[in-house]
């Protein structure tokens, strides 16, 4: 890889742009002997697995002993074969049952080629059989599965939810009596909203589990000890900095009954690790802007160029319409070289393909056949594609976890592999440029789930009364507000309230399914549709608030790469009308917001300064869009406004707020220029905070929302609130409060490091600010977190 990386320097449109370069070291793997059923060995064997690595040898120890497991190892590293050997031990010896639980139905089919082929292994006889159940397959398919009973069944956590629990004591009976093991992978999926909501089953699930009694009678030699209804869950996770208290929140269980397995022992090739920052360019604003060259256009550089020298390449983008538009020049330009072959096997791949397109692909990468894809992150997941010669990301894909999971495509075996990351110029990308230490060194970011959620209980109340009668110990379940939920939810008429011989039960005396009235992705539940102006089709269905944002009159609104104009809001019917066209704009509304404390539940002294307050709380945020701006696509300067009348919403959530010391807010006042100069550092500060997020937390800075005022009511002085953008918050302002000083440093160090001179998107910029940017002190913004943390 070193001459490849000396013959991409010598490339025309070379300028300098690596940024780093780090090699991580290969391994040689090691391995462990462990005891097996003969029927087991062979099957293994047949598969070309002789023995199981050190780690895998770990896990499978834990599960027999009835702990609970989190596997946290990278891409590849045979996490499967650690429930995959438990799981068939207790079907074969006592025709136990697992529950296996994947966030795709991509990652289902896969999962289920691969059980399969090793329960086909081990004969008919064997009694060990593996069936998927999920949306996909109609009444009679699932007909069939429930009657065939398999002993290992895959699905999805919306399925679990929509199809089995409810009907668990009347379909799933033999199912439940004999669960010994819950499989839940890419469990670092589980997180925000929809994890949150996943959490919610899962405590659910365990009351069904529970109620069964499941394995209380059936404990062998393949299990350790454990109490009546309580299966092994075995987790298997991304590499990322909170597995087992993750595992925990979103399992329910104790984090003191995980045993977190994170050593790959499995062998690799050193991958060898490029930052390549693409030069700026002179917008018209001269350097030093922050304007830089397209990331899409400096990855299809080194796509065709790769491909072209013999590499097996994945550039893996964001978007779909980005896949499709590369691949397709990429194959242009290899065409436009002469290597017409190279060029009639680049694709693109992306969740809209159908299952065919998407198997065809993938076994193409594994026999080497394909050789250059442009991909979103649905090759990601653990899709078995072999190793590749060469992984590029066009931008950095939000976290450093997917970051690694995508560069762990790289790699034949023992052989060296190279991962380019190709900056975007926000904030994130171009912070990481200057402080490749962060992505290298510092702990990975933390899933973070709230199943405590106010806003989120009563709908899985209502659900878990549907599935089982309600008892006053379900408290250890659902939390402390349960039993006011059950009060409210009872008096409303939802719950009966019954008094038997055990003590009181509640019972749902609702009409419907509860569970189909709620969905997992989303906390509220109006919504509104957006369709074709020419035939009335729906284009996309969002949230009410989004609706607002993203959907008002005049709004430019991009789906599958093409441009709509919105033409028409009605609210009355939640429905919008958009009409086709190719403008040279786009669009961003502008808003006011205020925001109320309402109630203050933890304070701290800020450990670097001791007249600063940090106060985590529950708060009101109210919005008011006034208007939106036209933005020119190319130069990015606003071109038009336009005032909007629209109704207010109200977002009740969590928030970390500080409060400026006068003797800073002075300081500021006097080093700047004008009235703007205080108000532009702290709201400069503030964007700042925000984008950098999911360097900590796995999310996106979307997910967070923040406001800024030099005075606020509730303290009487200049205000920095970050607060969920969700309703009752999904625990990351939380855990950014407790880590509040090392959000504030980072920051502190971006502002530092940007070149530009006033502010640009790599630093304070945002395009979701609903003031336009205006105003933003890039410098003073320093100054003022400087006096905060130094």
């Amino acid at each position: 890889m070193d001459e490849t990386i000396r013959w991409l320097q010598g490339r025309p449109y070379y300028d300098g742009q690596i940024a780093e370069r780090r090699v991580i070291p290969g391994r040689e793997a090691t391995f462990a002997d462990v005891d097996l059923d003969s029927r087991l060995v062979s099957a293994l064997e047949s598969d070309g697995v002789e023995r199981l690595y050190d780690h895998q040898a770990s896990a499978v120890s834990a599960v027999r002993g009835g702990d609970n497991v989190v596997l946290a190892t990278p891409t590849a590293s045979g996490k499967s074969l650690a429930y995959t050997v438990p799981a068939f031990e207790r079907a074969l010896d006592e025709r136990a049952t697992t529950l296996y639980i994947a966030p795709q139905v991509a990652l289902i089919n896969d999962q289920e080629e691969t059980l399969s082929d090793l329960a086909h292994g081990l004969g008919f006889a064997s009694g060990v059989s593996v069936a998927q159940y999920t949306g996909r397959q109609d009444r009679k398919e699932k007909e069939a599965i429930r009657e065939r009973q398999p002993t290992v069944l895959l699905t999805t956590p919306d399925m679990l939810h929509y199809g089995i629990m409810p009907h668990a004591h009347r379909l799933w009976d033999w199912f439940f009596e004999r669960l010994e093991t819950v499989v839940i992978d890419e469990v670092h999926e589980y997180r925000g909203v929809f994890g949150s909501h996943v959490a919610m089953v899962f405590r659910r699930l365990q009351r069904i589990c529970e109620r069964f009694d499941a394995g209380d009678e059936r404990r062998s030699s393949s299990r350790g000890t454990g109490s009546p209804g309580d299966p092994d869950w075995v987790c298997c996770s991304a590499t990322i900095g909170n597995p087992v208290d993750h595992a925990a929140t979103v399992t329910g269980q104790s984090p003191d009954s995980f045993r977190l397995v994170d050593e790959d022992t499995s062998a690799t090739g050193p991958t060898h690790w490029l930052f390549w920052n693409p030069p700026e360019y002179d917008a018209g604003e001269g350097f030093g802007s922050g304007r830089r060259r397209s990331s899409h256009v400096e990855t299809k550089r080194l796509f065709v160029d790769l491909v072209a020298r013999g590499y097996q390449t994945v550039a893996f983008t964001r978007s779909r319409q980005v896949a499709e538009r590369y691949a397709t020049d990429s194959a242009s330009d290899l065409r436009d070289r002469g290597e017409h072959e190279a060029a009639r096997n680049v694709h693109a791949y992306q969740a809209a393909l159908t299952d065919e397109r998407r198997g065809e692909i993938e076994d193409g990468l594994d026999s080497g056949e394909v050789r250059g894809v442009w991909s979103t992150n649905a090759l990601e997941l653990g899709v078995d594609i072999g190793g590749l010669d060469v992984v590029l990301l066009d931008g950095y894909p939000g976290t450093r976890m997917a970051a690694f999971q995508q560069g762990g495509r790289a790699g034949r075996g023992t052989d060296p592999s190279l991962v380019a990351m190709v900056a975007g110029e926000d904030q994130l990308d171009q912070y990481l440029m200057a402080h490749p230490r962060d992505f290298f060194e510092n702990d990975p970011e933390e899933a973070i789930s709230n199943p405590e959620n106010e806003h989120l209980l009563p709908d899985h109340v209502r659900a878990a009364a549907r599935e089982n009668w309600l008892r006053s110990g379900d408290d250890r379940y659902f939390g402390e507000p349960f039993p006011d939920v059950v009060a409210d939810l009872t008096e409303a008429g939802d719950l009966d309230r019954r008094t038997t011989d055990a003590g009181l039960r509640w019972l749902y005396d609702g009409e419907g399914s509860p569970q189909h009235e709620m969905s997992l992705r989303t906390i509220g539940d109006r919504e509104v549709q957006l369709r074709d102006r020419r035939n009335g089709n729906r284009i996309a269905t969002l949230s009410f608030a989004d609706a607002l944002r993203d959907a008002h009159p005049g709004a430019i609104y991009h789906h599958q790469g093409q441009d709509f104009e919105v033409v028409d809001l009605d609210l009355r019917n939640d429905v919008a009308d958009l009409a086709p066209v190719r403008p040279n704009y786009y669009t961003q509304v502008l808003h006011d917001k205020t925001i109320t404390v309402e109630e203050d539940r933890r304070e701290q002294v800020l450990s670097t300064h001791d007249e600063v307050t940090v106060r985590f709380a529950d708060v009101s945020m109210r919005k008011q869009i006034t208007g939106f701006e036209r933005y020119d696509r190319q130069s990015g300067e606003p071109i038009g406004r336009e005032a909007l009348e629209l109704p207010e919403t109200t977002l009740d959530t969590e928030a970390l707020y500080f409060t400026v010391p006068g003797e800073i807010e002075r300081e500021i006042r006097a080093a700047g220029d004008g009235p703007d100069a205080f108000p532009g550092a702290i709201h400069a500060a503030e964007h700042g905070m925000i984008s950098l997020f999911p360097l900590s937390f796995l999310c996106d800075r979307r997910d967070v929302g923040g406001l800024s005022t030099p005075r606020h009511p509730h303290t009487d002085c200049a205000t920095i609130f970050v607060y969920d953008g969700y309703p009752g918050g999904v625990g990351l302002t939380e855990r950014a409060y407790e880590t509040v000083v090392d959000l504030m440093g980072r920051t502190l160090g971006m502002l530092r490091d940007c070149p530009c001179e006033s502010g640009c998107p790599a630093c304070v910029q945002s395009p979701h600010c609903g003031n336009a940017n205006d105003p933003l002190e890039k410098g003073l913004a320093a100054d003022l977190l400087a006096a905060l943390v130094e």
